[in-house]
């Protein structure tokens, strides 16, 4: 059969093999020449482990952790001799639960509790179990006996969310010597490429850290994240008041028809924890309130609620964003490949930006740019604005944060917000829901229906986003005065119906197909919420969806 090779740094090149060959042992004679560890490959525009078997002609491209698909591989096979090196050294009655991504790792939580000298143990058996190589195997298990090994490990979640769905036949199961774990992702091929990661106490956890793709070979530089610490109890906090912890729960639900309550309960929890910041900004007589976040966190809902919250406290709010200051078509910037770079603060009319600013608190009356996503350009006349000595001025965006934007405006002047939707549901306790896919799907139905933008349009730029946010939004969020979680703890089960028809007319051939398939499988788990018209037409999620009095 002939194969067509690609990867990083290998020129595409076509070769003859035996069939039934397992890419390991392709890789064997391409390895060395890699910039960096090989840890998952695409066969046909679909991922793969490297235990898979070829059978017939194809395109396999090699992939490293610089890959979000492929890092996400080894974060999972990561937490899987986690969880081994916990029950060898702490015995199996010890659950391990895996939370939420904190300080460049994840939060996990071990019961019952162990101290600084057990975790150091754990950190030793993981390294051990590096040493000796250990297989990683995967095999199909039905549904009916992955219900009865979840009940022999204690893990009633588990039976109980494949109790709520109906459109999986079987699940992965991944085995590790003595240890066998369900997993709804794809492993490396052998605890031996686990070389790179940490282990530290964290409050009443553990962080389990690893490099990630901008720097493949070391471990990030360690800074506590006490704001984003807190946002995530808060989430779980909201979750526990909505009985919801799993994915289980809100299937549950959904199924009963009972989410009703669910969007009320979620707006009435966002709309006092927008006051509640309101209040802190009036108290503090903050002149520029500055709102970041990162792509689809909802930052152009919460403003104008936020400015809707200080017209209560008898403030004067100016709405400000910075979308609405992108520079013209043939301005725009580009990266080292010489792509549009839309994430770069260079994208962005600084200039403009400032002298309007400036204009405002001066008390100035300025023509207020709106930018026309369609047409990409920036359109005048329309909003000749100015404020008065009461006025607040409420700018968002994802350069919010980034002294660059609001360098003339003294620092006693501002209040500083980070926005993300912090999560706080799992499928299980080892199988966490990332935020990053909860943004990507608020993004790919919101491009589609208010961008003009198709799904693999949208899937296509991801990486780029994801980039952009590494270097022009998450190193600021720790100058935050707070952090508000948009999460809406339905979304998922309302995303699904608007998301699954987009991401299934990706083709085969198609660069995103790789990407929508893995989003596909996993929204298999979350059942759908046909009719949302109960939701209310101020709430975050209305950005994305459409019926916002709000935006658009």
């Amino acid at each position: 059969m002939k194969v067509t090779l690609k990867g990083p740094k290998l020129k595409p090149c076509e070769i003859e093999l035996e069939h039934n060959t397992i890419v390991t042992d392709i890789l064997k004679d391409y390895e060395s020449s890699m910039p960096f560890l090989i840890v998952a490959c695409k066969v046909n525009n679909m991922y793969r482990g490297l235990n898979h078997e070829i059978h017939h002609d194809c395109e396999l491209e090699f992939l490293d952790i610089t890959n979000q698909a492929a890092w996400s591989i080894y974060i999972n096979s990561l937490q899987f001799l986690y969880i081994k090196a916990v029950h060898d050294v702490m015995g199996k009655e010890y659950k391990v639960s895996i939370e939420n991504s904190l300080n460049k790792g994840l939060y996990t939580n071990i019961w019952p509790n162990v101290n600084e000298e057990d975790i150091k143990r754990i950190q030793t058996r993981m390294k051990e179990l590096v040493e000796l190589d250990i297989p990683i195997v995967k095999e199909y298990m039905s549904i009916e006996n992955a219900k009865k090994l979840a009940l022999v490990k204690g893990r009633k979640e588990t039976v109980d969310l494949l109790e709520t769905i109906s459109n999986i036949d079987d699940l992965y199961i991944f085995s590790l010597d003595n240890e066998t774990e369900i997993f709804y992702s794809l492993m490396v091929p052998s605890t031996g490429y686990l070389t790179l990661f940490e282990l530290r106490p964290y409050k009443k956890g553990v962080l389990l850290r690893y490099p990630h793709p901008e720097d493949p070979l070391h471990i990030p530089k360690y800074e506590d994240q006490e704001l984003l610490y807190n946002a995530f109890s808060t989430a779980n906090r909201w979750g526990n008041l909505m009985n919801i912890s799993y994915v289980r729960d809100l299937n549950r639900m959904v199924k009963n028809h009972q989410y009703e309550d669910l969007f009320l309960m979620q707006e009435a929890l966002h709309e006092k924890n927008i006051s509640d910041i309101a209040d802190m900004i009036s108290q503090r007589h903050k002149r520029v309130v500055l709102i970041c976040g990162p792509s689809s966190s909802g930052k152009t809902t919460f403003a104008k609620r936020l400015c809707i919250q200080l017209r209560v406290n008898g403030l004067k709010p100016l709405y400000m964003g910075t979308d609405d200051y992108f520079v013209e078509m043939d301005e725009k910037p580009r990266d080292e490949n010489g792509e549009l770079d839309l994430e770069s603060i260079r994208a962005v009319d600084v200039n403009l930006f400032q002298k309007d600013l400036k204009g405002l608190l001066e008390g100035k009356e300025v023509d207020m740019p709106t930018f026309d996503f369609v047409n990409n350009t920036k359109v005048f006349g329309q909003r000749f604005t100015r404020i008065d000595s009461n006025g607040v001025i409420v700018i968002e965006g994802i350069h919010a944060l980034n002294r660059i934007l609001t360098e003339s405006i003294d620092e006693n002047e501002k209040f500083k917000i980070y926005i993300s939707p912090f999560t706080p549901i799992g499928i299980d306790h080892q199988n966490r829901i990332s935020t990053t896919d909860a943004r990507m799907l608020r993004r790919l139905v919101r491009d589609y229906q208010f961008r003009g933008r198709s799904a693999k349009t949208t899937l296509a730029d991801w990486p780029k986003v994801r980039k952009g946010e590494n270097v022009n939004i998450f190193p600021f969020n720790k100058e935050a005065d707070v952090f508000f979680n948009s999460n809406c703890i339905y979304e998922l089960s309302v995303l699904k119906k608007y998301a699954e028809p987009l991401l299934r007319e990706i083709k085969r051939n198609e660069p995103g197909y790789a990407e929508a398939q893995r989003m596909l499988g996993f929204l298999k788990f979350i059942v759908s919420i046909e009719d949302d018209s109960k939701i209310v037409n101020n709430s975050i999620i209305r950005e994305f969806i459409g019926g916002s009095t709000l935006v658009h």
